[in-house]
């Protein structure tokens, strides 16, 4: 199975069928342009179930994943991002594409007047947020971004738990997040930092997200460490990623993430989220936990308090989807993600990224440098 095959099959829902609303009479359409992850299908498969067509698909490289998703779903492939950027009925843009092309993706929808949806990351350097940023205060389009984990009902059970206050008043959170590479699977833009963004931008994004969302705080300091061990061929290729960050409201965090998950793991890594207050603590089990699968679950959420002992918590879903949540701000609705949050996040994982501390460890020797 390859890594597109792999991470498609293992998406959130999206093996389910469509639910009987592309007959739903909308005249208004969308398209892919830049198909590169399989993150894009989340967005595709929430369209559709909503009652969009979809104009077509347009990738300017490797086609294998465009090509598995338009039979999957029936799409056609577009000839070039123009075609689909000039059809009036198109309102709306998603892209998974290399992510240093997403900018230039975001400028072209702004011309056009089509609001994107992007995957993660929008951008991979200072240089392209002040970019990005410079586009959104123009507010010509809406962009949004698949920050998926506030949508997990794991997550959004803890927050409300947080809101409520029962778990007091928070002191520390700890994010770890072990992905699976399988190198032979990926593209080569995957192991270039111009390209890719790198570890801490490309995949850590999620938890400074989750660290704004759940606390209500903004990032105020950040350390942050990136280390070396494999892949010698791809020189600026980190494989682990572990930032200290504290909140201006006081809590203070640990964020780690790698591309060392065992190959035998049956799903993307065991990832674990760990919040600690003055009244309880709680525990988040996501994907890879051995326990979650023996019972049947994709995660669990255990909570434990001074008057309570550890308990598994029923899971809450949230009201809204993330496509549904972008759409409610397209058309002015209440929602949930904001502009801000995208540039916070991003923002937030920029900081750290160029801050942080390299260690290149071969052979048993280390070397550090900053930059």
């Amino acid at each position: 199975m390859t890594f597109c095959e792999d991470l498609f099959m293992e998406g959130a829902g999206l093996m389910s069928s469509l639910r009987g609303l592309r007959g739903s009479g909308r005249t208004e359409k969308f398209a892919v342009i830049g198909c590169q992850h399989p993150h894009i299908s989340i967005f595709i498969e929430e369209m559709l179930e909503l009652g969009y067509a979809c104009a077509g698909i347009f990738e300017p490289g490797d086609l294998a994943l465009a090509a598995q998703l338009a039979e999957r779903y029936q799409l056609e492939l577009a000839g070039s991002s123009k075609e689909l950027l000039e059809e009036e009925q198109v309102q709306m843009i998603g892209s998974s594409a290399v992510n240093n092309q997403k900018l230039q993706i975001a400028l072209d929808c702004e011309k056009y007047g089509k609001h994107l949806m992007l995957d993660k990351p929008a951008v991979v350097n200072s240089n392209g947020y002040s970019e990005l940023e410079e586009l959104i205060n123009r507010g010509n389009i809406q962009i949004g971004m698949l920050l998926t984990e506030r949508y997990r009902p794991s997550l959004y059970t803890l927050r409300e738990f947080v809101l409520d206050g029962e778990l007091g008043e928070l002191i520390s959170i700890t994010m770890r997040k072990p992905h699976r590479l399988r190198p032979e699977t990926r593209p080569a833009w995957h192991f270039n930092k111009q390209e890719s963004g790198g570890i801490i931008v490309d995949l850590l994004v999620h938890d400074f997200d989750l660290l704004r969302w759940l606390t209500g705080q903004e990032i105020q300091s950040v350390q942050a460490t990136m280390g070396k061990r494999i892949l010698p061929q791809y020189p600026d290729f980190y494989d682990t990623a572990a930032v200290q960050t504290v909140l201006d409201g006081g809590v203070s965090a640990q964020l780690y993430a790698d591309w060392h998950a065992p190959e035998k793991c049956w799903t993307w890594g065991d990832g674990r989220i760990f919040v600690m207050g003055t009244l309880g603590s709680a525990e988040i089990r996501l994907a890879g936990d051995p326990a979650a699968k023996l019972d049947g679950e994709e995660e669990l959420l255990l909570v434990m308090t001074h008057e309570e002992p550890l308990r598994q918590v029923p899971l809450r879903t949230p009201s809204v989807r993330i496509v549904e949540d972008f759409l409610n701000r397209i058309e002015g609705k209440p929602h949930e993600f904001t502009h801000q949050d995208l540039l916070a996040a991003t923002g937030a994982t920029l900081l750290a990224d160029e801050q942080a501390e390299r260690v290149l460890v071969y052979s048993g020797k280390e070397h550090i440098r900053r930059g």
